[in-house]
C-alpha cells in the first residue's frame, strides 16, 4: 500500500478506542494471535490505504477492557478526514473495537510518551450473590469486603514508590520500577442494577499487571486475610512473592488517558 507524504502541519492522528478485551490476547501485536493492535492496524491499513504503525497509551493484558484507550500515528496528506475516519474504522475493525473519537495532535505527538495520567477502574462484586449483568466486567469475591480496611491499605501505595513487588517478576528485570500513584479511590456503586465496588487508580504510568496486583492485594485485605499494614510491608520488600494475588483480567478497564491541552491542533 502507498500513501501521500507526511505534512508538518498535519501532525499526528489520534484515535480514542473502546474495546471488549475478552476475545483478544492483549493489546500488543503478537504473531499468530488475535490482538487489539493487530486488528486495529489492519483496519487502519485498509482505511488509509497504507501500512500503519501505532503508538499506544497502555498495552493492556489479555482479557482487559478499555473505554478510553488512545493510539496515535503519523498523519499523511491523503489520509481520510478525521471526521469520516471513525465511520470507516467502526465498519472495518469488528464489533468488539469501537473508535469513539479522532483528533489531530502536534507533530511528534506520541500516545504513549505524552500521556500525563492514566486512569484504570476495577469492578468487584462482593457478597454471596453472583453477578449476571456485570459478570464479564467484574470479579465476584463471593464474600463481603471491608472497604475501610482496603482504603487504609491503599494509602500506603499512594505517592512515589518502588513497585517491584506489584508487577510481573520477569518484566522488572533490569528496569526502573519506581512509579507514582496519584490516587486510589475505593467506593460502592451500582452498575446495570447490580451492587459493585469500584477501585479507581490514577497515575502517570504503570508496570506490567501492576493495577491487577494492587487490586488483588487490596482484596486480600478486604477479605480479612491480611492486615492493612501488610500492604506497606509488601511494598518495602521489593519482591513479587511479598504482595498478593493478581486479580483476574476481566474486571479491569482502562478508563481514561490525559494529555496536555497544548497537544491538540
Amino acid at each position: 500500500m502507498s500513501g501521500g507524504n507526511p505534512v508538518a502541519g498535519l501532525g499526528s492522528t489520534v484515535l480514542t478506542l473502546a474495546y471488549d478485551g475478552a476475545a483478544f490476547h492483549g493489546f500488543a501485536r503478537q504473531p499468530g494471535l488475535v490482538t487489539v493492535q493487530g486488528r486495529l492496524e489492519e483496519a487502519l491499513g485498509v482505511a488509509c490505504r497504507r501500512k500503519i504503525a501505532t503508538a499506544v497509551a497502555g498495552r493492556t493484558d489479555a482479557g482487559v477492557h478499555a473505554l478510553g484507550q488512545v493510539v496515535s500515528f503519523e498523519a499523511r496528506d491523503d489520509d481520510p478526514d478525521p471526521h469520516t475516519l471513525p465511520r470507516s474504522m467502526n465498519a472495518l475493525a469488528g464489533h468488539d473495537i469501537v473508535v469513539t473519537a479522532v483528533r489531530r495532535a502536534r507533530p511528534g505527538f506520541s500516545a504513549r510518551y505524552d500521556a500525563v495520567a492514566r486512569e484504570y477502574r476495577y469492578l468487584l462484586v462482593p457478597g454471596p450473590i453472583p453477578p449476571l449483568a456485570t459478570a464479564g466486567r467484574a470479579w465476584w469475591t463471593k464474600r463481603t469486603l471491608d472497604l475501610a480496611a482496603m482504603r487504609e491499605g491503599a494509602q500506603h501505595l499512594v505517592g512515589e514508590h518502588d513497585f517491584r513487588s506489584f508487577c510481573v517478576s520477569g518484566s522488572a528485570e533490569g528496569k526502573r520500577t519506581v512509579r507514582d500513584i496519584e490516587s486510589i479511590d475505593i467506593r460502592p456503586a451500582c452498575e446495570l442494577g447490580e451492587h459493585v465496588v469500584v477501585v479507581r487508580i490514577v497515575g502517570r504510568s504503570f508496570l506490567h499487571s501492576m493495577v491487577r496486583i494492587v487490586t488483588g492485594s487490596l482484596v486480600q485485605v478486604g477479605l480479612g486475610r491480611r492486615d492493612p499494614a501488610w500492604v506497606e510491608e509488601a511494598l518495602s520488600a521489593c519482591e513479587r512473592d511479598a504482595a498478593g494475588i493478581t486479580a483476574p483480567p476481566h474486571g479491569l478497564t482502562l478508563w481514561n488517558v490525559a494529555y496536555p491541552e497544548d497537544s491538540w491542533l
